[in-house]
């Protein structure tokens, strides 16, 4: 099996995660952690093989459900003993997941054939997709909409896996997730964001 793999299967248990740490402050029951894990962890992924014409990658591999479920057990079994998370938490949790995707997204598309700029779009929306759907789901502004950087910092990503995979493939993936990662807890650390729109008066 190849490392990209293995850190496919980081990536969706750290967004497992992360959508169970949201139902967690929701207070919804067991089906509700275990909707808001499955279309965090899956739903970026699962809407980029649609997109790219490829075999959806979890329907013949059912490690990544055993991969979401272990981590949404184990997340459950943690909270029980600390009865709180921080929002701060569930920040670094998404965080860290949109920073793993981006580069899988990425390598995947890169790997079908298709153009870089193709490459950095499906990486983006490999990484906001599900984090979206979840929100969504849970009645919150998804992060992709709110003024903060977010999906920004997966496009630099995506950018800087994109330029440097050619040349060494570890190295691409290591400092785009850098990159990713970087950008986004600065954004929820310094509050960083693109210029808005305002209307005049």
């Amino acid at each position: 099996m190849s490392w990209f793999y293995f850190a496919d299967l980081a990536g969706v248990a750290v967004f497992a995660v992360a959508g169970t740490l949201l139902a967690f402050r929701k207070q919804m029951d067991g089906f509700g952690v275990v909707v808001l894990a499955s279309v965090t962890a899956i739903g970026g992924g699962t809407t980029r093989d649609l997109i790219l014409d490829q075999p959806v990658f979890w329907i013949h591999d059912p490690m990544y459900f055993g991969v979401i479920f272990g981590a949404a057990l184990i997340t459950i079994l943690w909270l029980r003993l600390r009865a709180y998370i921080p929002l701060n938490r569930l920040l670094f949790a998404d965080a860290l997941g949109i920073a793993f995707f981006t580069v899988l997204g990425a390598e995947k598309a890169l790997n079908v054939g298709v153009s870089p700029v193709i490459a950095v779009i499906m990486g983006t929306m490999t990484a906001v997709f599900g984090g979206m759907i979840r929100d969504v789901l849970a009645r919150d502004i998804p992060m992709v909409l709110k003024s903060e950087l977010y999906a920004t910092t997966c496009i630099a990503g995506a950018i800087v896996f994109v330029a440097l995979h050619g040349w060494q493939p570890k190295v691409a993936l290591v400092a785009a997730m850098a990159t990713t990662l970087g950008l986004r807890l600065g954004a929820i650390r310094y509050h960083w964001s693109l210029p808005v729109f305002r209307e005049h008066h």
